[in-house]
């Protein structure tokens, strides 16, 4: 439960919100010496204004490939240009429409978190009953089990529902 509420935490930073963060990179694949290799390995990304990404690259050579994979990249909507020597990406204002579609990737993240959680939650019922049917478990430690699954689950659930209000929140404002 914990590694799933991890990764929504992670899905969240991704999200962009307006404000440059190099970590809305992190899901670009470069084309670098005859594989796909992530952005970070290829060189490091600062946030050198609110708006404004900048990307130096370890390697020279390398500029237009970086450049050209953030542009493939249609989830990003990003268009960088580069000056022989760094990669400036400019993130654009987010328009009303463009902010509500965020909102709801916001909400399917957030779905696929309470779906990771419910599976959890499953497998640890079905492991529970497996060891209660050997008798390895007493009826009253399953009955002890599931009732602190549960409370684990709505812990968790509370915890991810307020992440998703503030993310939200974050992204609605002008």
């Amino acid at each position: 439960m914990q590694q799933a509420f991890a990764h929504f935490e992670d899905e969240l930073k991704k999200i962009r919100t307006g404000r440059a963060h190099p970590s809305m990179l992190d899901s670009v694949q470069v084309e670098a010496y005859g594989t796909k290799m992530p952005l970070n390995q290829l060189g490091n990304t600062v946030a050198v204004e609110a708006q404004l990404l900048q990307i130096t690259p370890f390697d020279q050579t390398n500029i237009k490939n970086i450049a050209s994979a953030i542009r493939d990249d249609q989830a990003l909507g990003l268009n960088p240009s580069d000056d022989g020597r760094v990669v400036r990406v400019p993130i654009p204002a987010l328009t009303t429409e463009r902010r509500a579609q965020i909102a709801k990737q916001l909400g399917e993240k957030a779905e696929d978190c309470r779906i990771a959680l419910r599976n959890v939650r499953h497998d640890a019922l079905k492991e529970a009953k497996a060891k209660k049917d050997a008798k390895e478990i007493s009826e009253d430690d399953m009955k002890r089990a599931e009732k602190n699954l549960d409370q684990l689950i709505t812990g968790f659930q509370t915890r991810l529902e307020s992440a998703a209000r503030l993310k939200e929140t974050e992204i609605m404002t002008l």
